[in-house]
């Protein structure tokens, strides 16, 4: 993989037309763009036409980037606000604050009830999860995880893609989508759980196939 210039140059060199600049971006940031994009909009046509936009609007107003950021978070500034506005239109957006997020995360059936001698805790354990070297991220479990992000709610789905997938830091997320802090844990901790259900049901079918 190219190494990314500082971005002060890479700013520079993109202003200037380095078409070398350009296209070490594009190959490098325009998969998670588009995952991201996904989120919004209601198909993968839709989501990569949101991010030829942005591009667009990248090389446009490269001008205006004056720096208070990281250039990938200026990028990924156009990018939301690009998808959420073609989202809107797909009648496909659900405004940030209009979702629920109150109740267990995990199913109260599985923790024993008061009165147990042991209330609160679980009925049986999750089955532990098997170490890398057993094979946690060969292809078929990336297939499960990727099925699992589609059946997330989708502001869920954008925090976990965000935070997990992209690897952008708290304050990022919560400023690319207007939330709170509190807000986003609320919504990682709930993609987190579900994800890992999901998985944990695959590792127990297959337990159970052994």
């Amino acid at each position: 993989m190219a190494v990314v210039p500082a971005d002060d140059v890479l700013a520079e060199r993109l202003r200037s037309g380095d078409e070398d600049a350009f296209a070490l971006l594009l190959d490098g940031w325009s998969g998670g763009m588009l995952r991201v994009a996904r989120s919004f909009v209601s198909t993968e046509e839709s989501a990569a036409e949101v991010v030829q936009e942005t591009w667009l609007a990248v090389i446009e107003g490269i001008e205006r980037f004056e720096g208070r950021s990281s250039l990938k978070t200026w990028v990924y500034r156009i990018l939301t606000n690009t998808a959420k506005r073609r989202g809107t239109r797909e009648h496909k957006v659900v405004p940030m604050s209009s979702v629920d997020d109150s109740g267990p995360t995990v199913d109260p059936s599985r923790f024993r009830p008061a009165g147990d001698p042991f209330p609160g805790h679980w009925w049986d354990f999750p089955p532990a999860w098997p170490s890398p070297e057993q094979g946690l991220l060969d292809g078929e479990v990336r297939e499960r995880l990727t099925a699992a992000l589609t059946e997330l709610p989708e502001r869920q789905r954008l925090v976990v893609v965000l935070r997990d997938v992209e690897g952008r830091p708290y304050d990022e997320v919560c400023e690319l989508l207007g939330i709170t802090a509190a807000n986003q844990r609320v919504l990682l901790h709930r993609a987190r759980a579900f994800l890992r259900g999901k998985l944990e049901e695959y590792y127990m079918r297959e337990g159970e196939g052994s």
